[in-house]
């Protein structure tokens, strides 16, 4: 799995490649997520478009990361999963708790208004 973390204005965008899997990720997702929220940052998107699989250990890092997110007052999104991670999220009914978006332009947006 590759991670690379950068800005757009006051928006940090987590850009994933690969899977977040057990023994792939490790917990690197929510040490990331964990360092954003510590340098002040409010406003996450995680661009899952290049993310091609999820199990049981990712989903979890997910809601974890999602939950701190809230605990800190910040706000996390999901920008493009792809179907085979937009299915998982949907079977496990975890999908209404995230906000998606298909483009990174409409969450930007989204998070100004």
């Amino acid at each position: 799995m590759d991670i690379a973390v950068r800005k757009t204005g006051d928006v940090t965008i987590v850009d994933f490649k690969g899977r977040l899997a057990i023994g792939v990720s490790d917990t690197i997702l929510p040490r990331v997520v964990g360092e954003i929220l510590g340098e002040g940052g409010t406003k996450i998107l995680l661009n899952l478009s290049d993310m091609d699989y999820i199990d049981s250990n990712g989903l979890g890092e997910l809601v974890q990361v999602y939950r701190e997110s809230q605990r800190k007052g910040a706000s996390l999104r999901l920008l493009k999963p792809q179907d085979r991670v937009t299915k998982t999220l949907r079977l496990t009914n975890l999908l209404p708790m995230f906000s998606v978006y298909e483009s990174e332009a409409e969450a930007l947006k989204a998070f100004g208004s």
